[in-house]
């Protein structure tokens, strides 16, 4: 964890991770816990967690990488979703995703350099009323244009 945290950060780790101790039932609420410490989880946070719960690496790393909310790599201070579901794709998705890969210079999946924001394309944020939709951290904004959606971010400068 030497590149995303220092020694208390180990030791607040080490604490969760001994709450549930050889309990793999637990995984998923370890992960949660030690990404909300660290802010994402890199390989040698899995390992620890492997460990700890008495689950193979590979258990980890499946969990991981099947649901949305948990990151192999850090995240930004605000991290926009951006909804891809059928409502939202329909009614422009494909082109809000575009106008902020452009005006973020980045691609979705990744942050930008200044660490400010993260961008990341979801299945369905269950919010098909107002769609185009995207959450920045847990803040809805719907019924987005390119134009809107880029001038929404513009609260979080």
């Amino acid at each position: 964890m030497e590149a995303c945290a220092c020694e208390s950060k180990w030791a607040e780790l080490n604490k969760i991770i001994d709450a549930y101790r050889g309990q793999p039932s637990a995984l998923i609420e370890v992960l949660h816990k030690a990404q909300e410490l660290i802010g994402y989880l890199p390989q040698q946070v899995q390992e620890v967690i492997a460990k700890g719960l008495g689950v193979p690496l590979s258990k980890v790393y499946s969990v991981i990488s099947f649901y949305h909310y948990f990151s192999i790599k850090p995240k930004g201070k605000y991290q926009v979703s951006v909804c891809k579901g059928t409502a939202c794709y329909v009614k422009g998705a494909p082109e809000i995703i575009q106008r902020l890969e452009e005006n973020l210079g980045i691609k979705a999946g990744d942050s930008t350099d200044d660490g400010k924001f993260s961008l990341e394309v979801v299945r369905c944020l269950g919010a098909c009323g107002l769609g185009p939709v995207m959450m920045v951290n847990k803040h809805a904004h719907g019924l987005l244009k390119p134009d809107t959606a880029v001038k929404a971010l513009e609260q979080y400068n």
